[in-house]
């Protein structure tokens, strides 16, 4: 069975007005489903912003080994001279 979809337009002030009238608990669960999704858009940009073929993967994998071979490498060193 599928559920009956209805459109309606409402200003901002009536939809205000509607959540005005929700238990705390439901206005709650409302803001964290709004900044859930403000996040999710927010990332969403942010990522396209920095998306870029100019880098492989193989290449970022590389600098990844590179530094971890650097940190322990210091943190061998800082070991031992004790």
């Amino acid at each position: 069975m599928n559920p009956t979809q209805y459109q309606l337009s409402l200003s901002f002030e009536q939809v205000l007005s509607l959540v005005k009238q929700l238990p705390e608990a439901d206005k709650l669960k409302l803001s964290q489903a709004l900044s859930k999704d403000l996040l999710d858009s927010k990332l969403t940009h942010l990522l396209q912003c920095f998306k870029t073929d100019e880098i492989s993967l193989a290449e970022i994998t590389q600098e990844v080994e590179a530094v971890r071979t650097e940190i322990h490498d210091e943190q061998t060193a800082h070991f031992c001279a004790f």
